[in-house]
């Protein structure tokens, strides 16, 4: 019997069922390849690395155009039949109307969620000031209804990744960006049990996404109790593999040597994998 894929709409109002109860992870894959294999171990989401997709492109985080990243989205959509949740960075635009612009050419991708960061890329002002960062999230909640879509929106605060690590501050954008229509709430960079219990309470009864991209004592379990709904790893996997990529590399041209393969995937493996594809 052939397969029938589910559609964008299927997708969607299973992303939305996943946010309900319980806890998931979503892990980030950054290109085709990665997120059938995520699929293939059973995972029910997936999100975009934006780091993991500019360095697969040789570019650093933050470095690819507004075009390339609704191709990319496009690409990762069409790649699985799982939702995708798209890493949008901050909307690429500085200004509530090009946000929405943005948001509604992502929404058209077929993505089942994005997110958009309250951050500049400008280290001298890090952050948006609140009332225009309040301002870009109701634009791009305006574009997902005008649009007709369910497209979940991910408010995110990037104070702890940013050198501004304030849980009082964290919060209040988060309940900011709650009240101006974000379905889900976002810090990454906190870590410690107090902060992430603060900031399931205060948001609550919407749902947390934690971020852990590091060797983390915490076990899901343990998360799930804290009361967080899912679990991102942001560019965690795209730099675990090009750890060992680099290890393997420097081996051969610092030393000759050839044997930084022992912990390498089997081809036979990978393409029993792909097979189906």
């Amino acid at each position: 019997m052939p397969h029938v894929r589910p559609s964008i709409a299927d997708k969607r109002r299973a992303f939305h069922r996943l946010h309900q109860d319980g806890c998931f992870v979503i892990p980030n894959p950054w290109d085709v390849g990665s997120a059938r294999y995520l699929q293939a171990l059973g995972f029910k989401a997936l999100a975009t690395t934006s780091s993991g997709f500019a360095w697969s492109h040789g570019h650093r985080d933050g470095g690819m155009s507004r075009d390339r990243v609704l191709d990319h989205l496009t690409e990762m959509v069409e790649a699985t039949d799982l939702p995708i949740n798209a890493d949008f960075e901050h909307g690429f635009a500085p200004d509530a109307a090009g946000v929405a612009d943005s948001v509604r050419l992502a929404v058209e991708t077929g993505v089942a969620g994005l997110s958009i960061e309250d951050s500049t890329g400008d280290a001298s002002k890090p952050l948006f000031d609140f009332d225009t960062a309040i301002d870009r999230m109701r634009a791009a909640r305006k574009a997902i209804d005008k649009a007709g879509s369910d497209t979940m929106l991910i408010g995110r605060a990037e104070c702890f990744l940013v050198g501004q690590p304030d849980i009082e501050q964290t919060i209040a954008r988060l309940k900011g960006y709650a009240n101006a229509g974000a379905d889900c709430l976002y810090a990454p960079g906190i870590s410690t049990v107090e902060h992430i219990s603060a900031v399931v309470a205060a948001v609550a009864p919407k749902p947390v996404n934690l971020l852990i991209g590091f060797n983390a004592d915490l076990s899901m379990p343990q998360i799930a109790a804290l009361g967080v709904r899912r679990v991102s790893v942001g560019g965690a996997l795209a730099r675990a593999a090009w750890g060992g990529f680099m290890r393997a590399a420097k081996l051969i041209i610092e030393q000759g040597k050839f044997d930084g393969f022992a912990d390498a995937a089997s081809g036979n493996a990978l393409n029993t994998v792909f097979r189906g594809s």
